[in-house]
């Protein structure tokens, strides 16, 4: 599984639009976007964050455990 399919996958788990994940954890919306279109990958402070604010452990968003 790629980045974009966990990014998207965890969006829906968690039941985010882009606007939402983006205010969560401190970035514009854009952002997200690009991720989301394989544009750009979030770096460190953002996948921290992301694992901070939903509570995920950082191998559910690196793609190193199935859920």
């Amino acid at each position: 599984m790629d980045f974009i399919e966990i990014l998207k996958d965890i969006m829906i788990d968690y039941n985010l639009n882009q606007s939402q994940l983006a205010q969560k954890i401190g970035v514009k919306q854009s952002q997200v976007s690009e991720w989301l279109k394989g544009k750009s990958k979030p770096g460190y402070d953002n996948i921290k964050a992301i694992c901070t604010s939903l509570g995920l452990s950082a191998d559910r968003i690196l793609g190193l455990d199935s859920k």
